[in-house]
């Protein structure tokens, strides 16, 4: 293969659905723009949609941005998202690629198409989603531990690289021992999407936060998202200024937004937050130019698009040290950097708030992700890994 010919790519990911936030969103646009750049692109992936399903056709591929998406249906057991229908094809599909690259661990998406590529000998890539982070490992651990001796440390172990977002997760995987090398490529951003100024004239998102601070959640209402933290944070500043209001926009997990709601009447601070849900296209932006500042304050977070997001919106951020960003948002001097405290997330939040120097935080928050974070770079950082490893599998077999 010439460094100029095109590679036949598959990617193999539980579910585009929407709710999933970041995994989902990058799979389809590095995808896009890989297909952009002329290669043969697919997807692979099923109709998993929390406990629906996806409304998708079977059968026939859907196209996107130039990459051809196959959907398969789920059956039970829906916890580990079983598509049969998924691995007989992908028993058919895995040996006419060069690479594949799979998403997730401990599902039978990824599970399967490891199996299928080792079978066939296509070099495969795992990117592990933030799993291998010890906040995550640990969960569940005892039924992590048997997956992982009947298939998981195999499809580890055998794979051509660990595809990390960050340097931090790579690091934070080191202490397991997996012998694979790793390779950092971050995910990119449609820059100029979230640099567009919203429509003068246009109401704002939340008549309710008219004349006030907003502080800006955006992605799923999920225990490792650190709301409890939020939650107290936000009463505390609230309690000490009347010009704030919180707004949470994003999915909720499994009913975890009932707990919130209960921690935001603990403190007090009910009445001063807006829940809304999943915020996509046009109101995704709208959200995003309609805050003040940006919160994260995840107990872990192997990338965070939602903090990428806000950067190139021209919002200053405020984010734990477990969102695994955070050593370049601090190096770039856009928002501040705290552990996952209330009293640490409150005073931040006061802080860039009252931070005369907002604007230029904001401007130093686009320019970081205009130099670090698009997908013209990350694009064609990924095909060089992809390149080097389907390059160095043919030399081995001419050997």
């Amino acid at each position: 293969m010439s460094d100029g010919a095109p590679l036949r790519i598959l990617h193999v990911i539980a579910s585009l659905a929407t709710r999933y936030g970041g995994p989902s969103q990058v799979c389809r646009e590095l995808c896009g723009e890989l297909a952009r750049r002329g290669h043969q692109v697919t997807i692979y992936t099923t109709d998993k949609d929390g406990p629906g399903r996806e409304d998708v056709p079977y059968g026939r591929p859907v196209w996107a941005d130039g990459a051809k998406i196959r959907y398969f249906p789920v059956q039970t057991p829906r916890r580990y998202v079983t598509s049969w229908p998924l691995a007989r094809a992908l028993r058919e599909a895995v040996p006419r690629h060069d690479i594949v690259h799979i998403h997730s661990l401990y599902l039978f998406p990824p599970t399967v198409a490891a199996h299928y590529c080792r079978r066939a000998g296509v070099p495969y890539l795992v990117r592990p989603h933030g799993t291998l982070d010890p906040y995550l490992y640990r969960r569940h651990r005892m039924r992590k531990w048997v997956y992982e001796q009947l298939f998981e440390w195999r499809n580890l172990t055998h794979a051509a690289a660990l595809h990390f977002t960050t340097l931090e997760e790579e690091q934070l995987t080191r202490p397991l021992g997996i012998p694979t090398r790793g390779v950092v490529v971050p995910p990119g951003l449609h820059v100029e999407r979230y640099q567009r100024e919203p429509a003068s004239g246009q109401p704002p998102p939340w008549p309710e936060a008219q004349g006030r601070r907003v502080v800006l959640y955006l992605g799923r209402l999920n225990f490792k998202k650190g709301l409890d933290v939020l939650a107290k944070a936000f009463g505390d500043l609230a309690r000490r200024r009347p010009d704030v209001h919180l707004v949470l926009a994003g999915p909720d997990d499994d009913g975890y937004g009932a707990r919130v709601r209960k921690w935001l009447a603990e403190v007090g601070a009910l009445e001063r937050c807006t829940i809304v849900g999943m915020q996509v296209g046009a109101a995704k932006l709208a959200a995003l130019h309609g805050a003040d500042v940006f919160v994260l304050p995840s107990y872990s977070e192997n990338f965070g698009v939602t903090v990428v997001e806000a950067m190139a919106s021209g919002l200053p951020v405020v984010i734990s040290d477990r969102v695994n960003i955070w050593r370049e948002v601090a190096a770039a001097r856009a928002g501040l950097v705290v552990p996952p405290d209330p009293g640490a997330i409150s005073r931040a939040l006061a802080a860039v708030l009252d931070d005369p120097d907002r604007e230029a935080m904001a401007e130093r928050g686009r320019r970081l992700v205009s130099e670090r974070f698009s997908w013209a770079a990350s694009g064609e950082r990924m095909l060089d890994v992809y390149r080097e490893i389907v390059g160095s599998r043919e030399v081995a077999a001419c050997a």
